[in-house]
């Protein structure tokens, strides 16, 4: 099955957060502005869907927590809802195409979460975009 490669956008002002010029995975990272304690700096996700990768200029522990900044408004990605595995807070960022993504703001957590606005018409979108993986019958 293809890598599910995602595309964000800040849910504030709406600039895409995909960077280009610094890859992960061999497709363009999600680049966010991180507070850890004192210390402020990049950090780059991996945008395929469950992958953990990540590049960050801010040194960050094992199960410790960062704050998630849009890197163009600096508005706050952070959310009031808890992660479900380890209730740290999530950090919130939209699809492209429509949606979000939430993530644990814990390092080390492997929480995601998905949500499209209209589901129905993405996974239509995806199979049609992938479709000689959705039907075996069709040639490749």
């Amino acid at each position: 099955m293809p890598e599910l490669v995602l595309s964000l956008k800040c849910p504030y002002c709406r600039k895409s957060l995909m960077d280009e010029e610094k890859q992960i995975d061999e497709f363009p990272s999600v680049k966010t502005l991180i507070q850890y304690h004192e210390k402020a700096g990049i950090l780059r996700l991996s945008s395929v869907f469950g992958s953990y990768e990540i590049k960050s200029e801010v040194y960050i522990p094992k199960d410790d927590l960062v704050l998630f900044f849009c890197p163009e408004c600096h508005a706050s990605l952070m959310l009031k809802d808890l992660c479900e595995e380890c209730k740290a807070p999530l950090a919130f960022m939209e699809l492209k195409n429509g949606g979000t993504v939430r993530i644990c703001s814990r390092r080390g957590c492997k929480y995601h979460f998905m949500d499209y606005t209209n589901f129905a018409q993405k996974i239509s979108a995806f199979y049609r975009t992938h479709q000689k993986f959705a039907d075996p019958s069709q040639k490749k």
